[in-house]
């Protein structure tokens, strides 16, 4: 017992492994699951509001059965991450969630009918999942510098998340003062903590400035008990959740269309896992840890569909700025989240709680979080060098992949599917576009000489 006492120490959250004492670690594990829990419910309440399952619309118990589920499937992903099993996952503090990347695609199957998008997800999800396993035979197309690019994008394409959530509330309009006052307290009193408190306390500077936040929007009004009562009448205190209610279907066309979505989400997750290598451990990623974040991003999302009949999931990238920011690395205190995203599941009034969280009181935080991530890719370039080829590749491939996002119709005239990657998703045209240059450019540094 005293060697077990001496073992769990709270200097062990710097450190991948280690056991942290459980009351010094169910906090910095909760911080992780407040910095995702929105954005994890949100797509399937948004693909819920349109799909349709053999002719009838989704009722207000079915969307909270899925909600329920998608707690789950999180954070068993995330354990996968942290605990591989065989070679599914990478061991790293990855955390896992439902994805925006999908959206697009699972609004167009589900309003057909739900079971058409579920097959596509399985399908798609084994896809990638076979991606991770191969791993070792194309990483090395991908440079340090287009990874590098891959984080910058994602950091600015969730920059936009971060500032609407800071001015948006269900109670007043998006950029009302009352939203903006809420933020910016939420904001200052993280801050404050981050610069006043010392030692391990000071990394729970994010979660003490949302529950800052989160005690002024109480008396603003932004706070809806009224939602969690009835949660909790539909699906009691304890809830089994619902497996395999929806019955596949397999639409070839579909089956495409996500599978190229898939290569998109997997270039994400290498971005997200490289930053989270980068920064929260200061090292490079390796082979084998690519390729098991790659297996959990694939096989856990055809087991998200196919099983408990949500979206795909995918590395959480509001997770890997937290990461970032704080450098607390540990598995053991990062599964206290994954376990608390189970019981959400299990127990539907602890989810119901976390959807109380005005979304100005998150956004306050998420700001800070998101910008760490760009600063991440670029420090990673930094680290690539930064030399006249590799300038030459970031510049083209960031204005490209960025900027056609920014142009209404740019895609109008060209095939739907190239659209559905690449107009909302900069993270894809960055990749794509920085992959091509680094082939074909020349090596040879004289060849960028001016004279």
């Amino acid at each position: 017992m005293k060697k077990t006492a001496q073992e769990a120490r709270i200097e062990n959250i710097y450190r991948l492994e280690g056991r942290v004492p459980v009351a010094k670690a169910i906090p910095f594990g909760l911080q992780h699951v407040l910095a995702m829990f929105v954005a994890n419910i949100a797509p399937l309440i948004i693909i819920s509001s349109v799909a349709v399952y053999n002719g009838q619309p989704f009722t207000a118990v079915e969307t909270a059965r899925l909600l329920q589920n998608c707690m789950l499937i999180a954070g068993i992903g995330t354990l996968l991450q942290l605990y591989p099993v065989w070679k599914i996952g990478s061991g790293l503090p990855v955390v896992m969630g439902i994805s925006f990347t999908f959206l697009a695609a699972c609004l167009a199957t589900a309003s057909q009918d739900y079971g058409i998008m579920v097959g596509a997800i399985i399908v798609g999800g084994c896809f990638e999942g076979i991606l991770g396993l191969t791993a070792k035979y194309w990483r090395r197309l991908i440079s340090p510098i287009v990874s590098a690019c891959v984080v910058v994008s994602i950091g600015l394409s969730i920059l936009n998340v971060g500032v609407s959530s800071f001015g948006s509330s269900s109670a007043y309009p998006l950029g009302s003062w009352q939203n903006l006052l809420v933020a910016t307290i939420t904001l200052a009193a993280a801050l404050v903590f981050h610069t006043t408190l010392k030692g391990v306390a000071k990394q729970l500077y994010v979660l003490l400035g949302m529950m800052v936040g989160y005690v002024v929007s109480i008396f603003f009004g932004m706070v809806d008990f009224a939602g969690m009562g009835s949660t909790i009448r539909e699906l009691g205190i304890v809830a089994v959740p619902q497996l395999f209610a929806f019955k596949p279907q397999f639409q070839l066309g579909a089956i495409l269309s996500f599978c190229l979505v898939f290569i998109v989400s997997a270039v994400e997750t290498i971005g997200d896992t490289t930053a989270c290598c980068t920064g929260g451990l200061g090292r490079d990623i390796t082979v084998e840890e690519i390729s098991g974040s790659l297996c959990v991003d694939g096989f856990a999302s055809a087991l998200s569909g196919g099983v408990f009949g949500c979206s795909p999931i995918t590395s959480f990238s509001q997770n890997v700025g937290l990461i970032s920011m704080t450098h607390v690395v540990n598995r053991f205190t990062i599964m206290f989240g994954a376990l608390a995203m189970i019981l959400g599941g299990l127990f539907p009034p602890i989810g119901a709680f976390f959807t109380t969280l005005p979304d100005c009181v998150l956004g306050g935080c998420t700001v800070i979080m998101f910008g760490s991530i760009m600063m991440s890719g670029i420090r990673m370039m930094y680290d690539a060098g930064m030399t006249p080829r590799n300038t030459l590749i970031a510049a083209t491939s960031i204005c490209i992949g960025v900027g056609v996002t920014q142009v209404e119709g740019f895609f109008d005239q060209m095939p739907a599917f190239i659209g559905d990657i690449f107009a909302g998703n900069m993270v894809a045209g960055v990749f794509v576009v920085g992959l091509i240059l680094d082939i074909c450019l020349p090596r040879d540094p004289s060849r960028y000489e001016s004279m």
